[in-house]
Protein backbone atom coordinates (compact mmCIF):
# COMPACT_ATOMS: atom_id res chain seq x y z
CA UNK A 1 0.00 0.00 0.00
CA UNK A 2 1.68 3.33 -0.91
CA UNK A 3 -0.32 5.99 1.13
CA UNK A 4 0.71 9.81 -0.15
CA UNK A 5 0.02 12.93 2.00
CA UNK A 6 -0.22 16.32 0.55
CA UNK A 7 -0.95 19.96 2.16
CA UNK A 8 -2.36 21.46 -1.05
CA UNK A 9 -3.17 24.83 -0.15
CA UNK A 10 -6.02 24.92 -1.72
CA UNK A 11 -7.01 22.14 -4.08
CA UNK A 12 -8.65 23.92 -6.89
CA UNK A 13 -5.26 25.99 -6.96
CA UNK A 14 -3.46 23.05 -7.27
CA UNK A 15 -5.08 21.50 -9.58
CA UNK A 16 -4.53 24.22 -12.09
CA UNK A 17 -0.68 23.34 -11.67
CA UNK A 18 -1.09 20.20 -12.66
CA UNK A 19 -2.27 18.30 -9.65
CA UNK A 20 -3.88 15.64 -11.20
CA UNK A 21 -1.30 15.05 -13.77
CA UNK A 22 1.24 14.72 -10.78
CA UNK A 23 -1.36 12.17 -8.87
CA UNK A 24 -1.85 9.76 -11.80
CA UNK A 25 2.23 9.43 -12.13
CA UNK A 26 2.78 8.76 -8.90
CA UNK A 27 -0.55 6.27 -8.22
CA UNK A 28 -0.74 6.36 -4.64
CA UNK A 29 -3.30 3.42 -3.08
CA UNK A 30 -4.43 6.31 -0.69
CA UNK A 31 -3.72 10.06 -1.03
CA UNK A 32 -4.11 12.00 1.89
CA UNK A 33 -5.32 15.55 1.20
CA UNK A 34 -5.13 18.97 3.61
CA UNK A 35 -6.06 22.05 3.72
CA UNK A 36 -8.38 21.60 0.63
CA UNK A 37 -10.71 25.03 1.05
CA UNK A 38 -13.56 23.83 -0.67
CA UNK A 39 -16.93 21.71 -0.63
CA UNK A 40 -16.64 18.95 -2.54
CA UNK A 41 -19.69 20.47 -4.86
CA UNK A 42 -16.55 23.32 -5.60
CA UNK A 43 -14.08 20.56 -7.11
CA UNK A 44 -13.87 18.39 -10.49
CA UNK A 45 -15.04 15.18 -9.29
CA UNK A 46 -14.73 13.31 -12.62
CA UNK A 47 -11.45 14.16 -13.16
CA UNK A 48 -10.35 12.67 -9.69
CA UNK A 49 -12.74 9.71 -10.45
CA UNK A 50 -11.10 9.16 -13.76
CA UNK A 51 -8.09 8.25 -12.64
CA UNK A 52 -9.40 5.34 -10.44
CA UNK A 53 -10.33 7.10 -7.06
CA UNK A 54 -13.14 7.06 -4.67
CA UNK A 55 -13.00 10.16 -2.67
CA UNK A 56 -14.01 11.31 0.59
CA UNK A 57 -14.46 14.70 2.01
CA UNK A 58 -14.89 16.65 5.55
CA UNK A 59 -14.71 20.69 4.26
CA UNK A 60 -15.04 23.32 6.76
CA UNK A 61 -18.07 25.31 7.76
CA UNK A 62 -16.69 28.15 7.30
CA UNK A 63 -15.99 28.54 3.16
CA UNK A 64 -12.86 28.43 1.71
CA UNK A 65 -10.88 27.50 4.84
CA UNK A 66 -9.61 24.49 6.26
CA UNK A 67 -10.85 21.40 4.83
CA UNK A 68 -9.77 17.74 4.79
CA UNK A 69 -9.88 14.78 1.96
CA UNK A 70 -9.04 11.09 1.29
CA UNK A 71 -9.32 9.56 -2.45
CA UNK A 72 -8.44 5.60 -2.45
CA UNK A 73 -7.71 3.07 -5.74
CA UNK A 74 -9.95 0.41 -2.83
CA UNK A 75 -13.07 1.21 -1.75
CA UNK A 76 -13.03 1.48 2.17
CA UNK A 77 -15.31 -0.59 4.57
CA UNK A 78 -15.87 2.56 6.90
CA UNK A 79 -15.77 5.97 6.02
CA UNK A 80 -15.69 8.19 9.19
CA UNK A 81 -16.43 11.82 8.80
CA UNK A 82 -14.30 13.63 11.93
CA UNK A 83 -14.06 12.94 15.36
CA UNK A 84 -17.39 13.58 17.23
CA UNK A 85 -15.35 16.39 19.08
CA UNK A 86 -17.95 19.07 17.45
CA UNK A 87 -15.55 22.24 17.79
CA UNK A 88 -12.80 20.26 15.88
CA UNK A 89 -15.36 18.93 12.98
CA UNK A 90 -16.60 22.13 12.69
CA UNK A 91 -13.06 23.18 11.11
CA UNK A 92 -12.83 19.90 8.82
CA UNK A 93 -9.89 18.87 9.83
CA UNK A 94 -10.15 14.93 10.53
CA UNK A 95 -11.46 12.15 8.34
CA UNK A 96 -10.43 8.37 8.15
CA UNK A 97 -11.55 5.69 5.98
CA UNK A 98 -11.29 1.66 7.41
CA UNK A 99 -9.77 -1.17 5.23
CA UNK A 100 -9.42 -4.49 6.23
CA UNK A 101 -6.02 -4.20 8.27
CA UNK A 102 -5.68 -0.78 8.46
CA UNK A 103 -6.90 2.41 9.37
CA UNK A 104 -5.50 5.52 7.26
CA UNK A 105 -6.42 9.35 8.90
CA UNK A 106 -6.21 12.51 6.79
CA UNK A 107 -5.20 15.33 9.60
CA UNK A 108 -4.85 18.87 9.43
CA UNK A 109 -3.98 20.23 12.59
CA UNK A 110 -4.29 23.78 13.43
CA UNK A 111 -1.68 26.51 13.41
CA UNK A 112 -0.68 28.58 16.34
CA UNK A 113 -0.53 31.95 14.25
CA UNK A 114 -1.79 34.58 17.65
CA UNK A 115 -2.61 33.70 21.30
CA UNK A 116 -6.08 32.69 21.17
CA UNK A 117 -5.46 29.86 18.38
CA UNK A 118 -2.25 28.65 19.83
CA UNK A 119 -4.53 27.99 23.04
CA UNK A 120 -6.79 26.60 20.34
CA UNK A 121 -4.04 24.16 18.60
CA UNK A 122 -3.11 23.12 22.29
CA UNK A 123 -6.46 22.16 23.30
CA UNK A 124 -6.95 20.48 19.92
CA UNK A 125 -3.51 18.72 20.19
CA UNK A 126 -4.54 17.29 23.81
CA UNK A 127 -8.42 16.42 22.97
CA UNK A 128 -6.86 14.95 19.64
CA UNK A 129 -4.37 12.34 21.48
CA UNK A 130 -7.38 11.18 23.60
CA UNK A 131 -9.38 10.55 20.61
CA UNK A 132 -6.47 8.15 19.18
CA UNK A 133 -6.07 6.59 22.14
CA UNK A 134 -9.85 5.39 22.34
CA UNK A 135 -9.78 4.54 18.78
CA UNK A 136 -6.95 2.52 18.84
CA UNK A 137 -8.50 0.23 21.51
CA UNK A 138 -10.97 -0.86 18.11
CA UNK A 139 -8.58 0.34 15.37
CA UNK A 140 -5.09 -0.83 16.38
CA UNK A 141 -3.51 -0.62 12.85
CA UNK A 142 -3.54 3.27 12.12
CA UNK A 143 -1.45 5.36 9.62
CA UNK A 144 -2.25 9.26 10.29
CA UNK A 145 -1.15 11.51 7.61
CA UNK A 146 -1.17 15.16 7.29
CA UNK A 147 0.18 18.14 8.48
CA UNK A 148 0.62 18.55 12.15
CA UNK A 149 1.71 22.44 12.00
CA UNK A 150 4.65 21.33 14.66
CA UNK A 151 8.54 20.62 14.00
CA UNK A 152 9.26 17.89 16.46
CA UNK A 153 13.20 18.49 16.71
CA UNK A 154 16.14 20.33 16.20
CA UNK A 155 17.13 18.45 12.53
CA UNK A 156 13.60 19.20 11.29
CA UNK A 157 13.63 23.00 11.23
CA UNK A 158 16.30 24.97 9.20
CA UNK A 159 16.93 27.99 11.94
CA UNK A 160 16.20 26.10 15.05
CA UNK A 161 17.82 28.94 17.31
CA UNK A 162 16.10 31.62 15.46
CA UNK A 163 12.45 30.07 15.70
CA UNK A 164 12.45 28.46 19.32
CA UNK A 165 9.58 31.00 19.99
CA UNK A 166 8.03 30.69 17.15
CA UNK A 167 4.92 28.89 16.86
CA UNK A 168 5.39 25.23 15.21
CA UNK A 169 8.58 25.20 17.02
CA UNK A 170 7.86 25.74 20.70
CA UNK A 171 9.10 23.46 23.67
CA UNK A 172 4.90 22.62 24.60
CA UNK A 173 4.54 22.02 21.28
CA UNK A 174 7.49 19.42 20.56
CA UNK A 175 6.70 18.09 23.70
CA UNK A 176 3.39 17.09 22.73
CA UNK A 177 4.72 15.27 19.55
CA UNK A 178 7.05 13.72 22.18
CA UNK A 179 3.89 12.42 24.10
CA UNK A 180 1.74 11.63 21.28
CA UNK A 181 4.28 9.32 19.80
CA UNK A 182 4.85 7.92 22.90
CA UNK A 183 1.36 7.60 24.48
CA UNK A 184 -0.50 6.33 21.40
CA UNK A 185 2.52 4.10 20.35
CA UNK A 186 3.10 5.78 16.61
CA UNK A 187 6.32 6.13 14.46
CA UNK A 188 7.55 8.73 12.73
CA UNK A 189 7.60 6.81 9.88
CA UNK A 190 10.17 9.16 7.85
CA UNK A 191 12.87 9.49 10.47
CA UNK A 192 12.63 6.07 10.74
CA UNK A 193 14.10 5.24 7.59
CA UNK A 194 16.02 8.84 7.33
CA UNK A 195 18.36 10.31 9.77
CA UNK A 196 19.93 12.79 7.89
CA UNK A 197 19.51 16.80 8.07
CA UNK A 198 17.45 19.24 5.26
CA UNK A 199 14.21 17.16 4.91
CA UNK A 200 11.95 19.83 4.90
CA UNK A 201 7.90 19.67 4.03
CA UNK A 202 6.83 23.16 3.96
CA UNK A 203 8.49 26.71 3.17
CA UNK A 204 7.43 30.53 3.63
CA UNK A 205 6.79 31.90 0.33
CA UNK A 206 8.99 34.61 1.45
CA UNK A 207 12.70 35.34 0.89
CA UNK A 208 13.09 33.05 -1.86
CA UNK A 209 13.06 30.15 0.87
CA UNK A 210 12.23 27.35 -0.85
CA UNK A 211 15.06 27.46 -3.44
CA UNK A 212 17.26 27.63 -0.45
CA UNK A 213 15.80 24.53 1.02
CA UNK A 214 14.89 26.78 4.45
CA UNK A 215 12.07 24.80 5.23
CA UNK A 216 10.30 22.93 7.90
CA UNK A 217 9.25 19.30 8.38
CA UNK A 218 5.69 20.09 9.72
CA UNK A 219 3.80 16.64 7.71
CA UNK A 220 3.81 13.27 8.68
CA UNK A 221 2.68 10.10 8.39
CA UNK A 222 3.09 8.40 11.54
CA UNK A 223 2.13 4.82 12.15
CA UNK A 224 1.14 2.51 14.55
CA UNK A 225 4.15 0.68 15.98
CA UNK A 226 1.84 -2.73 15.50
CA UNK A 227 2.43 -1.79 11.77
CA UNK A 228 6.06 -1.53 12.08
CA UNK A 229 7.08 -4.17 10.72
CA UNK A 230 4.92 -3.63 7.76
CA UNK A 231 6.92 -0.15 7.13
CA UNK A 232 8.65 -0.93 3.91
CA UNK A 233 9.73 3.02 2.44
CA UNK A 234 9.49 6.41 3.25
CA UNK A 235 10.32 10.06 1.62
CA UNK A 236 9.72 13.36 1.11
CA UNK A 237 8.73 14.67 -2.16
CA UNK A 238 9.93 17.82 -3.02
CA UNK A 239 10.06 18.09 -6.53
CA UNK A 240 6.32 18.58 -6.66
CA UNK A 241 5.57 22.04 -6.86
CA UNK A 242 1.72 22.67 -6.31
CA UNK A 243 1.70 24.29 -3.00
CA UNK A 244 4.02 25.48 -0.16
CA UNK A 245 4.20 22.18 1.00
CA UNK A 246 5.65 19.28 -0.81
CA UNK A 247 3.83 15.30 -0.88
CA UNK A 248 5.31 12.74 1.93
CA UNK A 249 4.96 9.21 1.27
CA UNK A 250 5.17 6.00 3.50
CA UNK A 251 4.40 2.54 1.69
CA UNK A 252 3.33 -0.62 3.63
CA UNK A 253 3.22 -4.35 2.81
CA UNK A 254 -0.12 -4.81 4.21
Amino acid sequence: MKIISYNVNGIRAAMTKGLLDWLKAADPDVFCIQETKALQEQIDTKAIEDLGYHHYWHSAEKKGYSGVAIFSKTKPNHVQIGTGIDYIDFEGRVIRLDFDNVSVISLYLPSGTNIDRLDFKLQFCEDFKSYIKELKISHPNLVICGDYNICHEAIDIHDPIRNAKVSGFLPIEREWISGFMNDCEMIDSFRYFVKEPHHYSWWTYRANARNNNKGWRIDYNMVSKSLEKNMKRAAILPEAKHSDHCPILIELDI
